[in-house]
């Protein structure tokens, strides 16, 4: 038994560590990148700045091809990611986003093609909304994939990670937008990668405010290292945009390429907690005890036997 009362047999961790590779982060910014880069494009279009549209629509195609490759590749066989299009279950987060990117990505690929050839001009007029309209979810989704598995600081996120998601996937898309958009035709993507990278530092600010003492692998180790880099470069890249990238396309470049590595960062930093709260059995046993005595979970909650006294 440790010093705070948790236990597990010989210290070992209660639960297994996520079996996801490294491809997983990536395609969680990825598919981020790809979904709000839709929403910036279509909005883009329908103010006529088609400048914008298109350097964003070709962003979001970029993204949408990217993240079934990844997923591809942590799943090892092809194949896998077809078995799961075989049915729709609307209960299951991996099984209703594989057809979200799916989906997303036939429609984006159509308005990108569009944007860049001028072909298929039927089937772009009624792929640009559907593309920016399946964006939104395919931004969050991947919040709710990883608040459903057991791992403790991913599920006790839940209702606030999809937050975070959204606003860095806003800066992401804006950032890799202001990055090769000229500065005159960028002004909407600025404000938003300012705005997006204000909304993902509060809404983590605020996971982590509920996360209590669960959010400490997001300050410690790794992932802590990797959280307060993340944080530090995702405010100087929003800076730069926000002080010089209406001025200098080199600033813009280097805000956004600044901002957007943040943002890939972040999602490193929350992967790389999954695990360290997994490794740890205080942080799986240590909050299921203290709700069963609270009385907001059932259960039995077993006392350290006492040595009678001489």
């Amino acid at each position: 038994m440790s010093e705070d009362g948790t236990r597990s047999y010989y210290g070992q961790p209660v639960i297994k560590e996520p079996v996801w590779s490294p491809e997983i982060p990536a395609y969680l910014f990825t598919g981020g990148l790809a979904g709000a880069s839709a929403g910036l494009a279509y909005l883009a279009g329908l103010r006529g700045d088609e400048e914008l549209a298109r350097r964003a629509w070709i962003a979001a195609g970029a993204g949408v091809s990217a993240s079934p490759l990844l997923l591809i590749s942590d799943l090892g066989v092809p194949r896998r990611f077809l078995n799961m299009l075989r049915m729709f279950k609307v209960t299951s987060p991996m099984s209703v986003g594989s057809w979200i990117l799916s989906a997303s990505g036939l429609a984006t690929s159509v308005a990108t093609a569009n944007a860049v050839t001028g072909a298929l001009p039927r089937a772009a007029a009624a792929a640009r909304p559907a593309a920016a309209l399946l964006g939104l979810p395919l931004s969050t989704y991947t919040a709710a994939l990883l608040t459903n598995t057991a791992i403790p600081v991913w599920h006790e996120a839940r209702g606030v990670l999809a937050f975070v998601f959204a606003g860095g996937s806003a800066a992401s898309a804006s950032a890799v937008a202001v990055a090769v958009t000229p500065p005159r035709h960028a002004a909407p993507a600025r404000r938003l990668a300012v705005g997006g990278a204000a909304a993902e530092l509060i809404a983590l600010a605020a996971m982590e405010r509920r996360l209590g003492e669960l959010g400490e692998p997001l300050r410690s180790g790794r992932a802590g290292t990797l959280n307060r880099l993340a944080k530090g470069i995702t405010l100087a890249g929003a800076a730069v945009i926000g002080a010089r990238a209406g001025r200098s396309r080199a600033a813009a470049v280097a805000g956004g390429a600044i901002l957007a590595a943040g943002t890939l960062a972040e999602r490193w930093a929350i992967f790389r907690a999954g695990f360290q709260s997994a490794a740890d059995p205080k942080y799986v046993v240590g909050p299921q005890r203290r709700r069963i005595e609270e009385g907001t979970a059932r259960g039995g909650s077993r006392q350290a036997p006492r040595l009678a006294s001489a």
